[in-house]
């Protein structure tokens, strides 16, 4: 292989391994930040519905954006330290408005960020000639892991509020610098104009569907399985040890993946770990718990692994151009993503932290059954 492209491959894993850490540092602070600021749960999901008007916002204009910046390695490069800024003044707000500013910001930037770097990664793995995909989500988790326990080493050792999110984001900066000179130029083919937001392309419609569902499923996850354990009497640090869990089995099922796929096909991958998903939700919300919580959002994580490679290496085959592809299934998770953690909470505020909880398994059931109509079209 030529050295410019293990390096791209290994600056890219790097920039998904920092998107996780500053992401994973982020939950920890979530709970804390709610009771400092004396937040509702209705509340605090009118900060997280902030994250997702941001994120909707940008992610309209997301192609077009990389395109101006020069191709997918550019835009990565920029998205990376708007976003680093974003996490640093996150939490920094004395109240409810100006958190729901920060957050519109955050939810921007990261969604920006979510674009530019799976349309890199792809372009990466076609040039690598083999399925990798798997590897560079494995950064993400591994840093989702790392920073929640960064986050979880921030609150023990009682840093303020308003600044838990501030190491964290020093940490994203450093590693990015490093990172950034080596990632290339990526995908830097101009495509036809056309308007700024469109919908998926009918061949990638349904895997839109899925990804979007899954992803909510984790965006819920990373937001609101703290929230869910404090609820129930646990302290954060120790409340942190459900998303760690959720963490550590999607970095362990991701590892192995690329084996997986080849084994069982991408349309089997998606629907079994959609639907293994399902059920560990269903165990963590049927069985209030501390252990038994924590062994379903491990059953979460080992589920959902694969789901998102798979998703993402059949829309690149799949579309009118790889970028294309990993561009509009990619705005259809973030839109997902960022949706899933203020319905969460409007169903929290209402029903309960069960119930909100519950909604993370009725969209990774319909996930699964919305894989079995793929038939053909996501096999490996």
């Amino acid at each position: 292989m030529p050295r410019p492209l293990i390096a791209a491959r290994w600056s890219t894993f790097v920039m998904y391994l920092v998107n996780g850490f500053g992401f994973g540092a982020w939950t920890t602070a979530i709970a804390p930040l709610k009771a400092e600021l004396g937040l509702s749960s209705a509340q605090l999901s009118l900060a997280l519905l902030s994250t997702t008007i941001g994120g909707i916002a940008a992610l309209q204009p997301a192609s077009h954006l990389i395109q101006k910046l020069g191709g997918t390695g550019r835009a990565t490069y920029v998205m990376s330290f708007a976003w680093v800024l974003a996490l640093a003044v996150l939490v920094l707000p004395p109240n409810l408005p100006l958190l729901m500013v920060t957050c519109a910001f955050f939810g921007a930037t990261i969604c920006l960020m979510d674009v530019a770097m799976n349309a890199h990664a792809s372009r990466v793995e076609i040039e690598w000639g083999a399925a990798i995909m798997s590897s560079f989500h494995a950064g993400f988790s591994l840093g989702g892991l790392l920073g929640t326990g960064f986050g979880a080493l921030m609150l023990m050792l009682h840093v303020p509020t308003h600044l838990l999110t501030v190491p964290a984001s020093l940490v994203v900066a450093a590693l990015s610098l490093v990172a950034v000179p080596y990632l290339g130029p990526g995908d830097t083919t101009k495509h036809e104009s056309g308007p700024i937001f469109r919908l998926p392309e009918k061949s990638i419609a349904l895997l839109a569907v899925i990804l979007s569902l899954c992803f909510l499923s984790e965006g819920a996850m990373a937001d609101w399985s703290g929230i869910y354990l404090t609820s129930l009497g646990e302290t954060p640090a120790r409340a942190a040890a459900g998303y760690a869990a959720f963490s550590a089995t999607m970095v362990m099922g991701r590892l192995v993946g690329d084996l997986i796929v080849r084994r069982l096909g991408r349309t089997l991958v998606i629907s079994a770990g959609a639907a293994f998903a399902a059920v560990g939700l269903v165990l963590a919300t049927a069985f209030p718990v501390f252990w038994v919580i924590v062994g379903g959002f491990a059953l979460v994580g080992a589920g959902l692994s694969n789901v998102v490679p798979c998703v993402f290496s059949a829309a690149a085959a799949r579309a009118s151009s790889p970028a294309a592809g990993i561009a509009e299934v990619s705005s259809a998770g973030a839109g997902g993503f960022l949706s899933g953690p203020p319905l969460i909470g409007a169903v929290a505020a209402r029903h309960g932290m069960q119930a909100g909880i519950g909604v993370i398994a009725v969209a990774a059931t319909l996930a699964a059954l919305a894989a079995t109509r793929l038939k053909g079209e996501a096999k490996a």
